[in-house]
């Protein structure tokens, strides 16, 4: 296998939100591209990455596909290393991967692969009654600031309008009416982990919108596009009070 980024710093960013989830991955590079996906230690939250091959300026694999098993820390590090105008190869030799970072001068890094006991997830195919796609900068706004007053808020679909709401001693809410926001949805009510989504607030960054399907007492999914897609999935609150 040997693959070629221009644009590494793609991967750089995914890398960096997905560690904050999980710290070892299964890296699969088959004819669709680079992908990941990873079920974080409490089973409450899921990521999905891909960069399809189109973004690669070379791309070979040996067979129809290959598994690298990565801790994302020893990863993390090397891609820290990249400039903005590097180009990346990542070539396996045997147990080893080598990355070689190119620009003014080359540089090169190896890390042992690793032997990755679970089984492999996919993303799941859920069924929603609600879909939201909105600015990320206002989905990042609303979200920071439930978390100034709790630890969980709620995803809320009324009439047509889509309300982010966190209450306790204090509250917080946005509301969104279809002129702010693109609202194909039944109403319904979930909520989330606030600890959770605000990692998830890193990938809202990558892209302008943000699109967040939900139901009642639902998992959240939440997808962001470009370049590069990043999944995530987050399971529900479920409480009596709010």
């Amino acid at each position: 296998m040997l693959i070629r980024l221009d644009k590494p710093v793609l991967l750089a960013k995914a890398v960096d939100i997905i560690s904050d989830l999980v710290t070892e991955v299964r890296i699969k590079v088959n004819e669709f591209g680079l992908s990941i996906n990873a079920m974080d230690p409490a089973n409450v939250a899921m990521v999905g990455f891909k960069l399809p091959k189109g973004i690669f300026s070379q791309f070979e694999i040996s067979g129809r596909e290959e598994d690298l098993g990565i801790n994302l820390d020893s990863l993390k590090g090397i891609l820290r290393r990249v400039g903005a105008n590097s180009s990346l190869i990542l070539e396996r030799k045997d147990n080893l991967l080598s990355i070689q970072i190119q620009d003014r001068i080359k540089r090169n890094f190896t890390i042992s692969l690793i032997d990755i006991d679970s089984e492999e997830k996919e993303m799941p195919a859920l069924d929603y009654s609600s879909k939201v796609e909105l600015n990320s900068i206002d989905f990042i706004a609303s979200i920071e600031d439930c978390a100034v007053v709790s630890d969980a808020c709620s995803f809320i679909i009324k009439d047509g309008k889509f309300i982010i709401e966190a209450r306790g001693l204090n509250s917080a809410m946005s509301e969104f009416n279809g002129d702010e926001a693109k609202i194909q949805a039944e109403n319904c009510k979930a909520r989330y982990s606030l600890e959770y989504l605000q990692k998830f607030l890193k990938g809202a960054k990558l892209s302008e919108k943000t699109i967040l399907q939900f139901a009642d007492d639902h998992p959240l999914r939440m997808d962001v596009r470009g370049e590069m897609e990043l999944s995530f999935i987050l399971a529900p609150r479920v409480e009596t009070d709010d």
